[in-house]
């Protein structure tokens, strides 16, 4: 008896673990299905199918801007029935909450509804040359220094780290490498008060450089104040802004988002392309026209959607396509798109298809995975390859995307962001 019952309650257990696993992969199911945030065009109907058992009620102070199913709503709390198709519109931009309940009564999530200006941006595909420079010297790591003494140091062991940004020295600012190794020359052996930005607060830290046996003293920091490589102008706004890259600038080293203080574009010539292939990513190798002459504008932002900034006066402003209007996430389909690129010395439009579409993807950076489809762009770079990254994404006569990573497995995929993570950097 005594074993049946401890048998009856082992099944108990593993009956109440596959219950517990199987709602759990049921509410992540739904709750993927559903956006946390959506974003909507000012005055323009927005069509949505969830075919969810979800009521949403729409809360607002602003009521006489909502119009549901084309019929404007007069209370405050409006109700949505995501179980059928409907029809939103709101005229005044801003920021709306929906609340969700599951079978109309189980509170589930709240949906972030944002409203915008419509908005219509000039695709590029043009090479850029990218070049920044850190807000202070970036710190890649330690490491130790043979004194002139023949013996070992560590002298910013346990006090500075990866990721670092040395701001100061004894209470005197730091723009560069440069300035650092002057500051740290001039000791003469004695203590140095070193100011760091880490993770978005400062804090200080007293460190004795050491004199190596040429003279020189060191403080056993490995450094970076600068990086620069090739990539592609995604879009250009009707006020000279523009979008790039799609993806943050990393350091190569830390693989973090490198905090800048100033940086530049500059055309860029494609000169040599590496294929990829399975296991190896490609590479378009390009010549930087890195002068005050081929300068096309300067980069403000530094973000995991890409690089932001504003384009000289002077810079001659054209597209393939001409100013076309902005795709937002919900109307990205699986199927047929097109990129615009330039891996042979002009600007093409090649076929891809977007096979997957994640809406409330982890990561700002990879919410479409998408495939080369044209035999051509295949033959010339074996898909989709360094450099390639802020390529437009063409759906519908829209422009929804950009390119982003390769897959280093399969080459002929990747990944893309969508254009409005791109577009929220450049609201003010």
């Amino acid at each position: 008896m005594h074993r049946k019952f401890v048998y009856r309650k082992i099944l108990i257990f593993l009956l109440c673990i596959n219950i517990a696993v199987l709602l759990f992969f049921t509410y992540k199911e739904l709750d993927d299905s559903i956006p946390d945030k959506i974003k909507m065009m000012a005055g323009e109907n927005e069509d949505f199918d969830f075919n969810l058992p979800f009521e949403g009620k729409f809360v607002s102070n602003n009521v006489e801007v909502i119009s549901v199913n084309n019929q404007s709503i007069s209370t405050d709390q409006i109700k949505l029935d995501l179980n059928e198709p409907f029809t939103l519109k709101l005229s005044k931009t801003g920021e709306y909450i929906i609340n969700l309940k599951l079978f109309g009564f189980l509170n589930f999530k709240q949906i972030e509804l944002g409203v915008i200006e419509t908005m219509e941006l000039l695709p590029s595909g043009s090479p850029i040359g990218i070049y920044v420079e850190t807000d202070g010297v970036m710190v890649l790591g330690t490491g130790v220094i043979n004194a002139a003494d023949g013996l070992n140091y560590e002298p910013a062991l346990n006090k500075l780290k990866s990721g670092d940004y040395i701001i100061a020295v004894n209470n005197i600012t730091i723009n560069n490498k440069k300035e650092l190794i002057s500051a740290i020359q001039a000791c003469n052996g004695d203590e140095l008060k070193i100011d760091v930005r880490r993770d978005e607060k400062d804090v200080q830290y007293m460190i004795s450089p050491v004199r190596t046996a040429s003279g020189e003293y060191k403080i056993g920091a490995w450094i970076r104040d600068n990086t620069q490589g090739i990539g592609t102008l995604t879009f250009i706004t009707q006020e000279g802004e523009f979008g790039a890259l799609g993806h943050g600038i990393t350091d190569i080293d830390t693989s973090l988002i490198m905090e800048i203080n100033r940086g530049y574009v500059y055309s860029a010539n494609i000169m040599t392309i590496i294929k990829g292939r399975q296991g190896v990513p490609g590479e378009l190798i390009g010549l930087i026209n890195q002068s005050e002459k081929y300068k096309i504008g300067n980069i403000i932002k530094n973000t995991n959607q890409g690089i932001f900034g504003n384009l000289n006066d002077n810079y001659n402003i054209t597209g393939k396509k001409g100013y076309i209007p902005i795709g937002l996430k919900q109307e990205v389909e699986v199927g047929p798109a097109t990129i615009l690129c330039c891996v042979d010395n002009e600007i093409k439009e090649y076929n891809i298809k977007i096979e997957k579409i994640d809406i409330n993807s982890s990561s700002p950076n990879k919410g479409m995975v998408i495939s080369i489809a044209d035999e051509e762009l295949l033959q010339l770079t074996g898909g989709i390859v360094q450099g390639m990254s802020g390529s437009p994404i063409l759906q519908n006569g829209k422009i929804i995307g950009a390119v982003t990573h390769v897959f280093i497995q399969d080459s002929t995929k990747g990944y893309g962001t969508f254009i409005e993570n791109m577009i929220n950097n450049l609201e003010r």
